[in-house]
């Protein structure tokens, strides 16, 4: 993965541009690496989703420029090992990989905003949300209860995820400079 380190330094600084951009420079090195790792597609997509993810929401504890990568991929991998032993416990918001974080986020006010943002989203990205993220089953099979295709269970999850991250990010859960703590103020 060829990234420069003064934007990975900027992204930790909490510039959303070169995050933006981090999200896309890395996105077909992750693809590559997960379709090579994961035991299929599906889960492969589902990997890279929650390593941009990660990148997004904790590049900003990642304490070494140089880690950069070794972090990004260890999150593929172990979502990827985690996908094929077929453990339904999802990965929660706040979770990072250890070398990158200091404190994980669970505080009864963190818990009781994503409620509310979660009850906010419309009924059909509530839904598959709840399904994949909640109650850990696969696009697959929140495309069977549903009715829909897969696809659509994609679309809708990463929109769902989206509109949630954006109203915590609303309620001041994450600054420009650290993505790791609550810094929600009273």
């Amino acid at each position: 993965m060829r990234v420069s380190d003064r934007l990975i330094e900027a992204a930790c600084a909490g510039d959303k541009a070169a995050i933006t951009q981090l999200l896309t420079i890395c996105q077909p090195d992750l693809k590559r690496f997960a379709r090579r790792t994961c035991a299929n597609s599906e889960d492969a997509e589902d990997a890279v989703q929650i390593a941009l993810w990660q990148l997004y929401t904790k590049i900003g504890a990642l304490r070494t420029i140089g880690a950069f990568a070794t972090w990004l991929f260890r999150i593929v991998e172990r979502e990827c090992y985690r996908l094929f032993t077929g453990r339904k416990d999802t990965l929660p918001l706040h979770a990072v990989d250890s070398e990158a974080t200091q404190a994980p986020l669970t505080t009864t006010d963190l818990q009781t905003d994503l409620t509310v943002a979660i009850e906010a989203l419309p009924d059909n990205y509530r839904a598959v949300l709840i399904l994949r993220d909640v109650k850990g089953l696969t696009a697959q099979e929140v495309a069977i209860q549903l009715g829909i295709t897969v696809e659509a269970i994609k679309s809708r999850l990463h929109r769902a995820r989206t509109m949630v991250r954006e109203k915590l990010v609303a309620g001041g859960y994450w600054n420009a400079t650290t993505t790791s703590k609550v810094t929600r103020e009273k």
